[in-house]
């Protein structure tokens, strides 16, 4: 149970990125078993280094959205960290997926924004950190 003084507007997004990051993670790990067992002898070595990077970026962003949300739970307002991490998961890995099983080179361009929606996010979550949290 979280504790009472904290924002109902923090416990609804805490309800929102914990459920995110429970499909978020399985989804990945249908994207692993998929990158595994389906694609390792229909793409190149250089795809499927591309959706293992994909997978891989994808995981330990939904386990940081996870963290996200209990964050919320205890009342540090990390909502935009958690947004920016659900945005890069679908635009640097979504974009990998689809360059790979799609064949869709100018898809790498796209792949970048959202390895800064991440990079956004960690700076986020630092400064919420840094500037909230008294010692």
């Amino acid at each position: 149970m979280p504790p009472l003084d904290v924002a109902p507007a923090l416990l609804q997004s805490a309800r929102v990125l914990l459920t995110l990051s429970a499909v978020l993670g399985g989804l990945g790990v249908v994207a692993g078993a998929f990158g595994a067992h389906g694609l390792e002898n229909t793409v190149t070595p250089e795809r499927l280094a591309a959706f293992k990077t994909g997978v891989l970026y994808h995981l330990l962003h939904t386990l940081a959205l996870l963290v996200m949300g209990v964050l919320l739970l205890n009342g540090l307002d990390v909502r935009l960290a958690g947004w920016l991490f659900v945005g890069g998961i679908v635009v640097f890995s979504g974009s990998l997926y689809v360059l790979v099983l799609t064949d869709t080179p100018i898809m790498g361009a796209v792949t970048p924004i959202g390895g800064v929606a991440f990079i956004m996010g960690w700076a986020v979550l630092a400064w919420r950190a840094w500037t909230t949290v008294t010692v």
